[in-house]
């Protein structure tokens, strides 16, 4: 399986996720993540519309390369425009907009372009973004040009980051890749990964990066479930794993963020942050003791 740190850096937040960072907070949350032992780094052309691969890049470029691992993903091309309202969620980098192509030249000038922001020569994941509504040209297109970037070693690993499990057991099935990127759909809230695609993975040897594990916000203290207002159902379920973990004197967060480890091919946990003070908090989080006794008691809560 893929060797990577357990705790990963999603790079969504140092593009300007809801509100601006800068580069100067950018760097210093990346090096506090560093000095904290990750070595994993997420990222993609949609963070920042090139931001966070550029501010990645430029973190990284006194690093030395056989001491982490980056992934990036393919699916959108980045190109001069003045975007609408889709894109009011990335606050910086107010230039740009992108354009989802899965098609195998498409991909091609996507990896090109993110290795030049990036400042490398090779990236070691690549994933296929999101192709929902776009199964067909991603086999046909970017998985065939991913397959030959592994082949001739630009890349040591194929994949594909989705918010659902159907399409990806779908491309477990239609493909050889070495890993997926699940997002929010194997969770304290959400395990339905767990029914088919996860025992696929252990039968063909993928490896799982669990991302979401908050879902979005409403197990960290939000109200916000996969980017929605959530239900009265699920906050109630909410509050019967908080009151678990208080029982046992552990944070709901921590619960959640160790949760993913319950299975054996998840490499590591993404988590985003923007500053150092949250690095530090997450860190100390994923440190938490657990008791068995306490994931039976979340078990239960379903």
């Amino acid at each position: 399986m893929i060797d990577l740190s357990p705790l990963g850096f999603g790079c969504a937040p140092i593009g300007g996720l809801f509100e601006p960072v800068g580069d100067m907070q950018a760097h210093a949350t990346l090096q506090h993540a560093w000095d904290a032992g990750v070595r994993f780094f997420d990222t993609a052309p949609l963070y920042g519309l090139g931001l966070a691969e550029r501010r990645l890049g430029s973190f990284l470029k006194d690093k030395p390369r056989e001491e982490y691992v980056i992934s990036t993903k393919v699916g959108r091309l980045i190109r001069d425009g003045t975007p609408g309202p889709d894109l009011a969620a990335w606050t910086e980098n107010r230039d740009k907009v992108y354009d989802f192509d899965f098609s195998y030249d498409g991909v091609m000038r996507s990896v090109e372009a993110s290795l030049e922001r990036l400042d490398l020569d090779r990236v070691d994941i690549l994933l296929i973004h999101d192709p929902d509504d776009h199964h067909d040209e991603a086999l046909d297109g970017a998985y065939k040009a991913l397959d030959l970037l592994r082949f001739e070693g630009t890349i040591s690993a194929l994949g594909a980051g989705m918010n659902q499990t159907e399409m990806l057991v779908r491309f477990a099935r239609e493909g050889h890749f070495d890993c997926f990127l699940v997002a929010g759909r194997y969770t304290l809230l959400d395990r339905s990964a767990s029914s088919e695609l996860l025992p696929l993975c252990e039968e063909q040897g993928i490896a799982v990066i669990a991302g979401g594990v908050f879902n979005s916000g409403l197990l960290a203290g939000g109200e916000t479930y996969d980017y929605a207002p959530a239900s009265e159902e699920l906050k109630q379920r909410v509050r019967y794993l908080y009151d678990a973990c208080f029982r046992f004197g552990v944070p709901l967060k921590a619960a959640a963020l160790q949760f993913p480890f319950r299975h054996p091919m998840v490499a590591t946990v993404l988590t985003g942050a923007r500053s150092p003070a949250e690095i530090d908090e997450n860190a100390r989080l994923f440190a938490e003791e657990l008791t068995p006794e306490l994931w039976e008691e979340l078990d239960a809560v379903r």
